[in-house]
């Protein structure tokens, strides 16, 4: 049957295959879909951030964003309150739960119960918020790169953090984000303009951050980052001195769950980009103080590439134990 306009209403806490499913068999049977996201000011993961998630993936829906303040159980609260919304009834009502029939009938439309035996695709929004990690397969893009936990690999130059990036990224099967500064850098010195200015840090700040949360949508539980916003802060200091307020706030507001900072008890070696071997120790002991000052748990790797590579995993594999999704069964220490 063809239906002119359905309503399709959740909490989308997160938003997974489950929901899209319902949507889409909405989509396929009715003209006109409205999606409507119940949000609280106390859920973890705002409501403005679940019906932007859902408008992506159905560009074809309208998604309603609504103020959850209401008793989940006074379905004709619930029921009033959609007429008002929408302007009027609906034709039909799609959902996956038992509340459907009395919430469609109390609007005088149709019911249309979907999988709710959950045999399509079996999961549950409190299951990926208990362990979004044992579900990651039924996540999106954009839900993967909210929970996606974040790993900055950062150092002094010539400290092999790329190195230790690319090795990571192999060990955990994902990927990983390259230092935008470097590129930069490399295309500055190509003009032969070796002056730097304090305004082109927070740019290259900007354009590291964006990378970072394209790349953290196509990773695999964990993202590897090759420097960050807050490493950036450093290099200003090294290169220009002093702060810069504006890149200050960028790097306030860098996602990251784990530092890893590559000792300076390696040879230093020159690649044609690097200039800092006289002031390498004292960078070293600028990042160890700046991280000592954060909040952020961070953890120095010395040694060879395995005693590094070692070390880290180690470090990463325990932000995963409270899942049952193991991580020790990736890739090769």
């Amino acid at each position: 049957m063809r239906y002119e306009k359905a309503v399709v209403i959740g909490k989308f806490y997160p938003p997974h295959r489950g929901h899209h499913h319902l949507i889409d068999t909405a989509l396929n049977a009715s003209s006109f879909v409205t999606v409507i996201v119940c949000a609280k000011p106390i859920d973890s993961i705002p409501g403005d951030f679940r019906a932007a998630w859902l408008r992506e993936a159905h560009p074809r829906a309208n998604v309603m964003l609504i103020d959850d303040r209401y008793d989940e159980n006074d379905t004709a609260v619930w029921a009033r309150n959609t007429i008002a919304w929408l302007g009027g009834a609906p034709d039909v009502v799609f959902t996956s739960e038992d509340y459907g029939e009395p919430y469609s009938r109390m609007m005088g439309c149709a019911h249309v119960l979907v999988d709710k035996a959950r045999l399509a695709v079996p999961c549950s929004a409190t299951m990926i918020r208990n362990d979004p990690y044992a579900n990651w397969d039924f996540l999106g893009p954009p839900v993967r790169a909210w929970y996606a936990r974040r790993v900055c690999v950062l150092g002094a130059e010539s400290t092999g953090t790329t190195t230790l990036a690319q090795d990571l990224a192999a060990r955990y099967e994902t990927v990983w984000v390259p230092e935008f500064g470097r590129e930069y850098s490399a295309e500055k010195w190509a003009r032969d303009d070796f002056l730097w200015t304090t305004d082109e840090f927070p740019r290259i700040a900007l354009e590291q951050e964006r990378r970072e949360d394209h790349a953290a949508r196509r990773a695999n539980r964990v993202l590897i980052c090759d420097t960050n916003a807050f490493a950036t802060t450093l290099w200003h200091r090294r290169y220009v001195g002093g702060e810069n307020e504006a890149l200050k706030e960028i790097a306030r507001r860098a996602r990251c769950d784990l530092y890893l900072l590559t000792g300076d008890e390696i040879p230093f070696v020159q690649d044609g980009l690097r200039d800092g071997e006289h002031v390498r120790h004292e960078m070293h002991a600028w990042f160890e103080g700046a991280l000592q000052a954060g909040d952020v748990p961070w953890l120095l790797v010395r040694g060879s590439r395995e005693d590094r590579l070692a070390l880290a995993s180690e470090a990463i594999n325990a932000l995963f134990r409270d899942s049952k999704w193991s991580p020790q069964g990736t890739g090769d220490a």
